[in-house]
């Protein structure tokens, strides 16, 4: 089959098997390593930025060799795919470098940190090195790791650089890292310490590193489909910004949930990659994580009973993943913001595989940035903007992580029901020199926000009603967050509430929501319109007419009128069913659609729309359905039912027709050309006359852009712009679905 050809194709070009040069490039390293001499005072001035930034206090010990090295992740599991070209070396720490209470305040981060510092300043004087860059685990910045470049060169692996990770192995006793335990003393409330479940467990994760790869590895080496099944997946979630994050889904966690699947009979040795990548992204949609979650058991059962740690895990984190040793949440980092994206991409990719090509473009080929995934992109300048904290960047979560959910929390109390969803991502920690500069630079690095909106009609609302005025609690809170916005007002039901308006232009409605982002941040966060980057106005410019859109005029809400008219029409021997806008200009697709002639309104006012008065009107078509099945007989009789129902909107104030016209109105000056055409099946179209035909065919590519409009917001807008500024205008009038 063609679809199992692309797979093939695919799993061909992306695979990386192990390679005798690249085996070598790593035992380079590693005897780099083991070369440098033990007994090195080491102190903090190696990173002093780094160190007092995470909140460390003093920090020296006694340089020792590390206790080995081993390859792990998708390179010495056969999975590794292109275009990653990073193999990673898992470094084990020296017991005899730390102390048995540097678990606390930062200590060990600290030390780890500086230990990878003598590392990089030594595999710089090695022949076999280029260049050595840091990097972040995970984007957890007080977790860096060595990204080391060989000097020799691999040709078929463009880039290719070793992560030194490293792993910390029995260093620390783990019930002083329970979920409970305060590990960092100015972590408090009222005086009271409070628990460090994110800290601890950012310690944990490194003790536990090498038991839990083993896991993951020992399961792969017994399926045969397995490695292709997770450069799939990886391929997949690379392809899709929204999720391949540090709050959401990485290459480890794929690993782990594929792993879970193999373990418990999820999955079977007789399936294939592809059967075994739909599986899971079956099991991502509907497993319950948060409720549930995953646990690996030494046992045959896959449900851990349940205990006081696991009960910790659940209060603490949105999303449980429990390792072996149960210990530790593999996936404390995610949100519930990041899963519900996963959830959501894994469903439409399921959606798409299901129709007959089995969706291979979508899911493997198709980039879906945050442009293309969200309606409302935004980034956030922040460099020397953010309030620094009072005392250090790192306490039990990082400050950037705060930051990200204090912007979330902001935009979605003021944005409300305008909003579906909205992610905040704030990808910072990939600044090579933050260890040597400090976490003060991470702040160099854009924090980007993508809205989807619940409806048009939603977002470019003018007033947002908020509580009534007897709710005190609540009025006070409308009012610290909207301040002067905020005003109260007399509702049309006669209640009186706060409000808060965004009075603009009709053609400027589309901006609404980056005024209220605009006042938020500037009132919650003391950003400016230049701090803040919104793609929303840029191609303004080009659907402009002198200084306004001419596409908001009054044709929509005269539309609406007659509309209502048709349909109330009685005395006619079929009733009208359904009225079918034909026109772009209705369907606010047209550059340049018709204004009102004032020759044609009912009262004919001293006005001039332009320099000279045009000396035609256009007409905007306008289909009719009528009821009954359009039998031959009925199709006949159409031009008497259209004169019958011209008569019949003449009678209605405000609505004349020409004397040359027998099915054309004029209302509110605007001209609508009616015709009517009966629903008929696909099969009855070659029955038609050819004008019929044609009719039918516009018909069904008016459906198709109202269809698309109201799944795709700014739909109307782009093909706006794409026909003015002359880019595949051609597109956009072919009367079928193929145009768009």
């Amino acid at each position: 089959m063609e679809a199992d050809s692309k797979l093939n194709d695919l799993l061909e070009k992306s695979r990386i098997d192990r390679d005798s040069t690249v085996d070598g490039l790593v035992s380079s390293i590693e005897e780099a390593i083991d070369a440098i001499p033990e007994g090195l005072e080491v102190t903090s001035e190696l990173a002093p930025s780094f160190v007092s930034e995470i909140g460390a206090d003093k920090v020296e010990f006694i340089f020792k060799k590390p206790n080995g090295f081993r390859p792990v992740g998708s390179y010495s599991t056969r999975c590794m795919a292109k275009p990653d070209a990073s193999v990673d070396l898992l470094l084990h720490l020296p017991k005899e470098c730390f102390h048995e209470k540097d678990y606390m305040n930062h200590l060990y981060h600290a030390k780890r940190c500086l230990y990878l510092c003598v590392l990089k300043n030594h595999l710089l004087l090695s022949s076999s090195v280029e260049k050595v860059e840091w990097s972040a685990l995970q984007n957890e910045a007080r977790k860096p790791v060595l990204v080391v470049f060989p000097a020799k060169k691999v040709d078929h692996l463009p880039g290719f650089s070793i992560r030194i990770i490293p792993s910390a192995k029995s260093l620390f006793d783990v019930a002083m890292l329970s979920m409970s335990s305060n590990n960092l003393p100015s972590v408090t409330a009222d005086g009271d310490s409070l628990p460090t479940p994110t800290y601890n467990l950012s310690i944990l994760e490194d003790m536990f590193l090498e038991e839990n790869s083993n896991l993951l590895e020992n399961r792969l080496s017994q399926w045969k489909a397995l490695p292709d099944a997770l450069i799939l997946l990886k391929i997949w979630a690379r392809q899709r910004s929204s999720i391949y994050a540090h709050d959401c889904l990485n290459g480890f966690l794929i690993f782990v949930i594929v792993s879970f699947l193999a373990r418990f009979g999820y999955i079977e040795k007789s399936q294939n990659a592809l059967q075994i990548f739909t599986k899971t992204l079956e099991f991502i949609t509907t497993h319950d994580f948060e409720g549930s979650g995953l646990f690996f058991t030494a046992g045959k059962t896959k449900i851990l009973a349940s205990t006081e740690e696991n009960k910790k895990f659940k209060e603490l984190f949105p999303v449980l993943i429990c390792d072996p040793s149960t210990h530790v949440n593999l996936a404390f980092r995610m949100t519930s913001i990041g899963l519900h994206e996963l959830r959501h991409e894994a469903s439409s990719t399921l959606t798409r595989m299901k129709l007959s090509d089995g969706g291979f473009e979508e899911a493997f080929m198709t980039k879906i940035d945050y442009p293309v995934k969200y309606d409302h992109c935004i980034r956030l300048h922040l460099e020397g903007k953010i309030a620094e904290p009072t005392s250090v960047f790192c306490l039990d979560k990082e400050y950037w992580r705060i930051y990200e959910q204090k912007v979330h929390s902001l935009l979605e109390q003021g944005l409300g029901d305008r909003a579906k969803s909205i992610r905040v991502v704030w990808r910072n920690a990939n600044q090579g020199s933050y260890v040597e500069d400090g976490l003060s630079v991470l702040d160099r690095e854009p924090l980007f926000i993508g809205i989807s909106i619940r409806s048009t009609e939603n977002a470019f609302r003018m007033v947002d009603i908020g509580p009534d005025a007897d709710n005190k609690e609540e009025v006070l809170k409308f009012r610290k967050f909207w301040g002067d916005k905020s005003e109260l007002r007399r509702l049309e039901d006669g209640r009186i509430a706060e409000c808060t308006v965004w009075e603009t232009q009709q053609w400027r409605r589309h901006l609404i929501m980056k005024q209220m982002i605009e006042y938020i941040f500037e009132r919650h966060l003391s950003l400016y319109s230049d701090d803040i980057v919104q793609l929303v106005d840029q191609l303004d410019f080009s659907l402009l007419y002198g200084d306004k859109d001419p596409t908001f005029g009054n044709s929509l809400y005269v539309f609406k009128v007659l509309s209502k008219c048709l349909l109330e029409i009685k005395g006619i021997p079929l009733n009208v069913s359904g009225i079918q806008p034909l026109d772009s200009a209705l369907r606010l697709t047209s550059v340049f659609p018709p204004e009102p002639h004032p020759l044609v309104c009912v009262k004919i006012v001293e006005r001039r729309l332009h320099e000279h008065m045009p000396s035609c009107i256009p007409t905007m078509e306008v289909m009719i359905q009528l009821e009954g099945p359009g039998d031959l007989e009925i199709e006949k009789t159409k031009t008497d039912f259209l004169l019958q129902i011209v008569k019949k909107l003449q009678k209605v104030k405000g609505i004349t027709r020409p004397a040359t016209e027998n099915n054309v109105v004029f209302m509110g000056g605007y001209a609508f050309r009616l015709s009517i055409l009966h629903e008929i099946g696909p099969d009855r179209v070659k029955d038609l006359s050819s004008t019929d035909k044609m009719l039918f065919f516009r018909c069904q590519h008016a459906k198709n852009d109202l269809w698309f409009a109201s799944r795709i917001s700014y739909i109307c807008t782009s093909c706006k712009a794409c026909k003015k500024m002359g880019f595949c205008a051609s597109l956009f009038w072919l009367p079928s679905r193929r145009s768009h």
